[in-house]
């Protein structure tokens, strides 16, 4: 076989492999959701919360409270915020529903007279 003809067929082999590696990178994990390595340790919280003031209730969104830039929500930092969102005065009551979605796979997460259970 002439050399000219053995590099095509050296790249196209390596382009095979590194396609099949890649797609297969995508596909292992324990989680659901973003099985890719690049996010296995990513912990994210998706919640509906509500707080009440003196009988009155208004939606929270708990991403505004974080630095700008972050995107992650884990539980303790939810927690955190919950509970600075009562100690302050500006809510009596936290509650709300969501789900976690982490290398664990999904899982439910509630907020239960500010304190955030999983």
């Amino acid at each position: 076989m002439p050399a000219e003809s053995l590099l095509p067929a050296v790249q196209l082999a390596a382009t095979a492999g590194l396609i099949g590696w890649m797609t297969t990178g995508f596909t292992y994990g324990a989680g659901r959701w973003m099985r890719y390595p690049l996010f296995a340790r990513g912990t994210f919280v998706i919640i509906s919360l509500t707080g009440t003031k003196d009988g009155t209730g208004e939606p929270i969104n708990p991403y505004t409270y974080l630095s700008p830039g972050a995107f992650l929500l884990p539980p303790p930092q939810l927690q955190a915020i919950v509970t600075h969102l009562i100690r302050t005065g500006r809510y009596d009551r936290i509650d709300g529903t969501g789900r976690v979605l982490s290398v664990k796979g999904e899982q439910r997460i509630e907020v239960t007279d500010g304190r955030v259970v999983l």
